[in-house]
């Protein structure tokens, strides 16, 4: 511990002796600091033990020895030592009076002292001190990283608890609590998540302190626990990257100390390396995961499996939902460009996947990180998912990146859950493949939801922005369906961008009307060319063709019904549908035709 006013005194060389404010020896004293000045409160900064001799001080003036004292108090001054047997043979009682009304600890130096044989104590002591907390914090690394190795980041937060004397949190990149030590302090942790999406949205390491009185404290940062004190809680974000990957919260009764600061940096370093993964793992991960998905969608799962191990668990066993997401530039890019994208189902090229793919969050033959991941995720269980105001949060975050954005939801759910996920950047896409009724599925819902009710709100209706994420989500399909998921999840992602939606399931596709799916432009422009001559005709006045065509074959071609519709004689609805067949150069006879007619009659009416 560091010297104290009370380790001077016990100190058998000094031969110091208390004269006034015995009970606050326990003051710790941060300097040694020799001043003869009247005045020396604008040189010093607080906690140092001020030696005298009254060279120049009027130490027998009552009222002057009343103010010095007073003065030295108010800078925090731990403590005022007299050599006597210089200048006094006895500490004069005016300055022994002062500093007993005061509460100033006062120290009596005999005259074989020396002041710097004090000053060389005070600094030896505060040497020991730093060097016992070095070491401290370099026995705490090695526990934490053994906890790492060995318990994942759950044990890392109960041996970095145990070593501060209080609680720790970890928390993913939505926010969400996902593990703390001890148990009790799971309530605490969830009540400081404004300030994690506070701090998340500082660039990272980004850190602050709520609770306490700490500097930056923020609002409601204060939380109750067992026990009527108040924390001081330490936030720090966890990532290398421009956006936060987790934060860790460390709540304590008190600043931290040398040792305990070790800890926490220790921690932060651990974390960090858990939830960011090298490079090079990286990018052979995505060269699997590419691998695998080309095999799935090439019909040949038992290759896949092979190719994958252990990585994604039983996900290319169970049924799945394949997951399609892209900026809406991107889709209308495609479609500007003339590219068939439905129907297609290649995987994507190697050489253009960039970003991450996530693997199943733990499992035997899984990276070190992935091990962490799925301790994380076992102690947290029953953690909430992100709020929708996290979920918005991100998602302004993401900026240009709203793919990577849900890529960060799609592998904080994983990470939440345990769930195995195969995640596969395609250029400007991102292929996800998750299990059918799973955590990863429901958050990319409720992550759709959220963004679509803010785009309702906002703009009540209008359009998809090019600069807005779109989805498709395939129906469940077992480990030979691949092609098939993923033609079903372009589909789906097709008419996502067509409605202005964030996200449509394929089973929608099939549940629904054909005829929504008709609000195309290439659809619209076929309808206006197919119909102009009618509509031209009509204009003239010279009859309703339109009208009696489309009561025609609203009526599947029975003359008496449509013309009652009408309000005609059937002769004059027999003389319309021959005017229109002349007009067209088409017979209704043909099936096709009429087929064609009606709904083009139903897209130029805006059905």
């Amino acid at each position: 511990m560091p010297p104290t006013l009370a380790s001077l005194v016990h100190h058998s060389a000094l031969k110091l002796s208390v004269r006034a404010g015995e009970e606050r020896l326990d003051t710790v004293v941060r300097w040694v600091h020799a001043s003869e000045l009247t005045d020396p409160v604008p040189y010093m900064e607080g906690g140092e033990l001020l030696l005298i001799t009254a060279l120049k001080l009027d130490a027998e003036d009552p009222d002057a020895m009343r103010r010095y004292v007073k003065r030295l108090a108010g800078a925090g001054v731990a403590g005022l030592g007299f050599a006597v047997g210089v200048h006094y043979e006895d500490i004069p009682k005016a300055l022994l009076d002062a500093a007993s009304e005061e509460g100033l600890p006062l120290l009596e130096v005999p005259r074989r002292t020396p002041f710097l044989a004090i000053s060389k104590a005070v600094s030896a002591a505060i040497a020991a001190d730093r060097y016992r907390a070095v070491t401290a914090g370099f026995a705490a690394q090695r526990e934490l990283t053994r906890q790492a190795l060995n318990e994942g980041p759950e044990g890392l937060l109960t041996s970095l608890a145990s070593q501060v004397d209080g609680w720790a949190a970890l928390y993913d990149a939505s926010g969400a609590v996902v593990a703390t030590a001890p148990e009790w302090a799971g309530r605490r942790a969830a009540r400081l998540t404004a300030d994690v999406e506070r701090l998340r949205e500082r660039a990272a390491p980004a850190s602050s302190v709520v609770g306490g009185g700490g500097d930056g404290a923020s609002e409601g940062g204060s939380v109750d626990g067992p026990g009527d004190g108040e924390d001081r809680v330490e936030l720090h974000s966890l990532g290398s990257g421009r956006r936060p990957r987790g934060a860790l919260a460390v709540g304590t009764a008190a600043a931290l100390g040398t040792a305990e600061r070790y800890a926490v940096h220790s921690a932060i370093a651990l974390l960090t390396l858990t939830t960011e993964r090298s490079r090079s793992l990286q990018a052979a991960e995505q060269r699997i995961g590419a691998a695998v998905l080309r095999m799935l969608l090439a019909g040949q799962p038992d290759h896949a499996r092979g190719v994958a191990g252990d990585l994604y668990g039983g996900l290319l066993d169970a049924p799945y939902r394949m997951i399609l997401a892209e900026a809406a530039s991107a889709s209308a890019g495609r479609a500007r460009a003339g590219v068939r994208t439905e129907g297609r189902a290649e995987a994507p090229a190697e050489g253009r996947s960039e970003g991450r793919v996530g693997g199943q969050a733990g499992s035997g033959g899984a990276s070190a990180g992935q091990k962490a991941a799925v301790a994380v995720a076992a102690a947290a269980s029953a953690a909430a998912s992100a709020s929708v105001a996290a979920v918005l949060a991100d998602a302004g975050e993401a900026g240009g990146d709203l793919v990577g954005g849900f890529a960060e939801v799609v592998e904080a759910a994983a990470a939440r859950s345990g769930e195995a996920v195969l995640v596969v950047p395609d250029g400007e896409r991102l292929v996800v493949l998750a299990a059918d009724g799973g955590a990863v599925v429901a958050s990319c819902v409720r992550y759709a939801e959220a963004l679509g009710g803010a785009r309702a709100a906002a703009e009540q209706g209008a359009a998809v922005d090019e600069d807005e994420l779109v989805v498709g989500l395939s129906a469940p399909a077992g480990p030979i369906a691949a092609a098939g998921a993923y033609k079903q999840a372009e589909q789906a992602l097709s008419v996502a961008r067509r409605r202005g939606r964030v996200l449509v399931e394929h089973e929608e596709l099939a549940a629904g009307s054909v005829l929504p799916l008709l609000a195309d432009d290439a659809v619209r422009a076929f309808a206006d060319g197919l119909l102009r001559a009618l509509y031209e005709h009509d204009a003239t006045g010279r009859g309703d063709l339109v009208a009696s065509l489309r009561a025609w074959l609203s009526r599947h071609g029975q003359w008496d019904a449509a013309a009652a519709d009408l309000g005609v004689h059937r002769h004059t609805l027999r003389y319309r549908m021959r005017r229109v067949e002349e007009i067209l150069g088409r017979s209704l006879d043909d099936p096709d035709v009429r087929m064609e007619l009606w709904l083009a009659l139903k897209t130029t009416a805006g059905v």
